[in-house]
C-alpha cells in the first residue's frame, strides 16, 4: 500500500460521518457516504482513479479482515443467539425479576445496580456494554428508567471502568506502545508498573466513573435533554422519544407476574446464571492466569461461543424442545441485523482514517511549542478530537503514546510529570471513544440498553464534556503542583 502525505483532506470522512450522523440521526447513510467521501479524499491524495472505487479500496479490505469476522462470530452470532435464546427461555427475565424484588425498588436503584454491574464486568468496551446492558435492561424498564440515561451509565462504566479497574487486556497492549519511549520505561516490565502507578493521574477515567454513579444515585442531576428524558419516562412511561429508532426490535419486558407470556418452559435462574458464569470464567480468569504467569491468554471469542452452546444445554436439559432452541438461536440472530451492518460499516471507516493516516495529520498539528503546563490539557484534547472522529481509543493510543511520551520528556523528564500526561492521554481518548456515535462502544451501549442511537450520543454528550473539562483542569493543576 503507498504511504501517502496526510492532509487537512483526511479528515473529510470523519467529518461527513460525525456531521451527516447529528444532522440526519441516521447512522447507516452517514457512515455509508463517508466511506465514499474516503473514496474522493483518497482518489484527491494519490490521483489514481481507481481509488474512488470505495469497495475495492476499503470495503473489501476491511469486511475481509479479522475485526469483522469477530463482529460476525460474536454480535452476530453468538450474543444475537444468546440474546434470543433468553428471550426463548425467558432467563433473563427471570434474573431480572428477582433482582428486582430484592435489590432494586426504584430508577436510582435501578441506575445504581446498572453501575455496579458495569463495574463488575470491567473488561472494557464491547464486554462490558453487552453484559450490563443485557442484564440490566429489564429491571429498568420495568422502573421507568429512561433508555437514554440507561445507555450512559452502560457506556460510562465500560471503557472508563477499564482504565481504572485495569484487571483487563489494556495495561498489556498500553505497556506494549510506550516501552522504549523514555528511560524509565525501558522494558516491558517498567510500562506495566508505570501504568499502574499512573493511575491516580487518569482524571477523566475517575471523574466519568464517579460522576455515573452520582447521576445514577440523583446526587449529580440530570440537565437539557437526559432531563427531559428522565421526566418523560417517569410521568408517562415512554421510556424512547417518540422519534426514536432502536436498533434492536422493542420487546415487552415488564416484571408484572400477570402477563401473558408462555409459562410452557419455565424459567430458572440457571438460564441466565450458568451462561453468563460461563462467559466470565473464560474470559477473565485465563486472563488473570496469564498476567500472573508472563504468559498472555484472550479467550473472549471461544468465552462467547461456551455461553451460547451453554444456554442451549440449560434450556434442553430442562426440557426445552430443540426446534424451540433453535429457532431462539435464529431469532435472536435476525435481531442484530441491523447492528452488525452499522459495525460493519464502522469498520471499513476505520479502515478508510487508517489509510489516510487521518490520526497522524492531527497528531502533527499539535506536536510543536506547546508549553510544559499546556501539554496535559493539550494531548487531552488531541486525543478526545481524534478518538472521536476515528471511533477507537485503542487506535488513537498507537499514534498519539509513541509521539507524546518521548515530548513529554524532553520537556520534563520528571516521572510525575510523564505520568500526568500519560493519564490525559488514557482519558482523553476513552473520552472520544465513548462518545463517538462511530464507536462499537456507543453503538453497543445504545443497542443493548434499547436506546436510539444519537438520543444516545447527543445525552450524554454533555455529561461527559462536564467530566472531560473537570479531568483537564485537574491534570493542569497537577502540573502547577509539580513545577
Amino acid at each position: 500500500m503507498e504511504t501517502l502525505d496526510p492532509t487537512a483532506l483526511s479528515l473529510l470522512p470523519a467529518l461527513v460521518a460525525i456531521g451527516l450522523a447529528f444532522a440526519t440521526r441516521r447512522v447507516l447513510p452517514a457512515l455509508f457516504v463517508a466511506i465514499v467521501a474516503g473514496g474522493v479524499a483518497k482518489w484527491f491524495h494519490t490521483g489514481e482513479l481507481g481509488d474512488l472505487n470505495f469497495v475495492k479500496t476499503f470495503m473489501l479490505p476491511a469486511l475481509g479482515t479479522e475485526k469483522f469476522a469477530r463482529i460476525l462470530l460474536i454480535y452476530l452470532w453468538c450474543l444475537g443467539g444468546l440474546t434470543g435464546l433468553w428471550e426463548k427461555t425467558g432467563g433473563a427475565l427471570h434474573f431480572a425479576e428477582v433482582v428486582g424484588k430484592r435489590l432494586v425498588q426504584g430508577p436510582r436503584s435501578a441506575l445504581a445496580f446498572a453501575w455496579v454491574i458495569g463495574c463488575v464486568f470491567h473488561q472494557g468496551g464491547t464486554v462490558s456494554t453487552v453484559l450490563a446492558g443485557t442484564t440490566v435492561k429489564p429491571v429498568a424498564d420495568a422502573h421507568r428508567v429512561s433508555h437514554e440515561e440507561l445507555s450512559y451509565v452502560v457506556d460510562s462504566t465500560a471503557s472508563p471502568v477499564a482504565t481504572v479497574l485495569p484487571f483487563n487486556a489494556w495495561p498489556a497492549y498500553v505497556a506494549g506502545l510506550i516501552v522504549g519511549t523514555a528511560p524509565m520505561l525501558a522494558t516491558a516490565d517498567d510500562a506495566s508498573l508505570f501504568f499502574f502507578s499512573s493511575l491516580p493521574f487518569n482524571f477523566y477515567g475517575w471523574f466519568a466513573v464517579l460522576g455515573t454513579l452520582l447521576f445514577s444515585l440523583g446526587v449529580l442531576p440530570a440537565f437539557g435533554a437526559m432531563a427531559t428524558a428522565r421526566d418523560r419516562a417517569r410521568e408517562t412511561g415512554a421510556l424512547d422519544s417518540p422519534h426514536a429508532e432502536p436498533m434492536l426490535p422493542t420487546t415487552d419486558t415488564s416484571l408484572d407476574p400477570s402477563d401473558d407470556r408462555d409459562r410452557a418452559y419455565d424459567p430458572s435462574l440457571w438460564d441466565f446464571l450458568l451462561p453468563i458464569a460461563t462467559l466470565l470464567g473464560l474470559a477473565v480468569v485465563p486472563y488473570v492466569y496469564g498476567y500472573l504467569t508472563a504468559k498472555p491468554y484472550n479467550w473472549i471469542d471461544e468465552a462467547f461461543a461456551a455461553s451460547v452452546m451453554m444456554a442451549m444445554t440449560v434450556a434442553l436439559v430442562r426440557g426445552m424442545p430443540l426446534g424451540e432452541v433453535v429457532d431462539g438461536f435464529v431469532s435472536g440472530c435476525k435481531s442484530m441485523t441491523i447492528g452488525a451492518i452499522v459495525l460493519g460499516l464502522a469498520v471499513t471507516l476505520g479502515e478508510v482514517s487508517t489509510q489516510l493516516h487521518t490520526s497522524t495529520w492531527l497528531v502533527a498539528q499539535f506536536a510543536d511549542s506547546v508549553p510544559q503546563l499546556a501539554l496535559p490539557a493539550v494531548l487531552a484534547l488531541l486525543c478526545m478530537g481524534i478518538a472521536f472522529s476515528t471511533g477507537t481509543s485503542w487506535g488513537t493510543y498507537a499514534v498519539v503514546f509513541p509521539v507524546a511520551m518521548p515530548f513529554a520528556y524532553a520537556l520534563n523528564p520528571d516521572p510525575t510529570f510523564l505520568q500526568i500526561c500519560f493519564g490525559a492521554v488514557l482519558g482523553g481518548a476513552v473520552f472520544g471513544d465513548q462518545c463517538s456515535p462511530i464507536s462499537d462502544t456507543t453503538i453497543l451501549s445504545a443497542m443493548f440498553t434499547g436506546a436510539d442511537l444519537m438520543d444516545h450520543v447527543k445525552t450524554q454528550l454533555p455529561l461527559a464534556l462536564g467530566a472531560a473539562a473537570m479531568g483537564m483542569l485537574a491534570s493542569t493543576a497537577a502540573v502547577l503542583l509539580l513545577v
